[in-house]
């Protein structure tokens, strides 16, 4: 068994390791443990009229070198927990005793994200990464390649290593850039799709056309990557709704992707889109439209894909007052459950929607 002045001289080496965190990553990561691990900051486009993720901050990015001290901080915060685990006597097990050991020595730990990020994914089991921030892939190729091998031989119980991508920069690259990239040890791509309608795209200065997400969907998956890619109910509003719906249908089902994930608009204050709505040049559906538009696009799918509604906006009810939607990260397999899932949308349609509250609640909440 440790004394506690070996103890102490743990606590005070992880207090002195730190190692970049960014703020965002998908909820599929953050409610797997990932490790979560900076390969660029903030947005390199920064320009989508919804978005206020990156508002007011400069896109850095993050030399080689840099990321790979960064890995090996986060081994180096590794080894002082496991260590102390083995002179504990718990066997090299991350367990609540160990961290409640730890921070009797150290409350001050609990304040230290670096340390916090890193028990959590050792007690999740060490095996997922998310790299941040909005774009990895715009790193170049060969240095990626580089980073990426670093964390698989530094971090060697990674299962999965994943990241957000843009369409167009998966467009752009190479298809053996891709496939050099994912042999590197990049699994899966989180992809902000949004819409496939084209004026769209433009009117919330997406970047990128409807061609160009299939271009840059199709290439990620021949090089085989999982990709995961996210639509936004009701970011046409009352106006295009329908050209939203079926186009935003079209790209999907001509891109496949494994996942798709649906992340209902909330118009966030001090974006662009929030003025449109606040000076009336856009109108919000309501819930019962929102589901209508959701038919729509539902019922002109051709995947084989797992359809999630996995986050808080998809708040719709049933007849009993519970969810309407599963909200589980691997949500329902497609076409097979496609039948079911439209018929959820007609009994979401069948109740009165003023009893949709919960979901009048978030929208205010979120906007603030």
């Amino acid at each position: 068994m440790a004394d506690n002045k070996d103890l102490l001289e743990h606590v005070e080496r992880l207090r002195a390791l730190s190692f970049g965190i960014g703020t965002y990553r998908p909820p599929s990561e953050g409610g797997s443990a990932s490790l979560l691990l900076r390969v660029t900051e903030n947005c390199p486009w920064n320009k989508c009229t919804f978005c206020e993720m990156y508002k007011e901050q400069r896109f850095v990015y993050r030399p080689v070198e840099e990321i790979k001290a960064d890995i090996d901080r986060v081994a180096a915060i590794r080894d002082e927990i496991t260590a102390v685990s083995y002179k504990l006597g718990m066997g090299g097990e991350i367990t609540p005793d160990l961290g409640n050991a730890l921070l009797a020595d150290g409350r001050d730990l609990i304040e230290n994200s670096s340390f916090v990020t890193v028990f959590n994914w050792l007690f999740a089991g060490g095996s997922t990464a998310f790299l941040q921030d909005a774009n990895s892939m715009i790193v170049r190729p060969h240095e990626f390649v580089a980073t990426l091998k670093h964390l698989r031989a530094t971090l060697p119980s990674l299962t999965r290593v994943t990241t957000y991508a843009r369409s167009k920069t998966l467009a752009q690259r190479k298809p053996e850039q891709l496939r050099m990239i994912r042999e590197a040890g990049l699994d899966r791509l989180h992809i902000g799709l949004e819409t496939g309608d084209d004026e769209l795209l433009t009117l919330v200065q997406k970047g990128v056309t409807g061609a160009e997400h299939i271009e840059g969907g199709r290439k990620a998956i021949a090089a085989g990557f999982q990709l995961s890619a996210y639509w936004m109910p009701d970011l046409g509003g009352r106006e295009r709704w329908r050209q939203h719906a079926e186009n935003t249908a079209r790209v999907l089902s001509a891109i496949n992707p494994h996942y798709i994930r649906s992340r209902p608009l909330v118009p966030r204050r001090g974006t662009p889109l929030f003025e449109d709505v606040a000076q009336g040049r856009m109108h919000l559906s309501s819930p019962h439209e929102r589901l209508q538009e959701l038919a729509s696009m539902i019922g002109g799918l051709g995947v084989t894909s797992r359809v999630c509604f996995d986050h808080a906006m998809n708040a719709w009810v049933d007849r009993r007052g519970g969810l309407l939607f599963r909200q589980d990260y691997e949500g329902y397999r497609f076409p097979e459950e496609k039948p079911l899932v439209l018929e959820r949308i007609q009994e979401g349609l069948a109740v009165e929607e003023s009893r949709h509250v919960h979901f009048r609640k978030l929208m205010a909440m979120q906007s603030l």
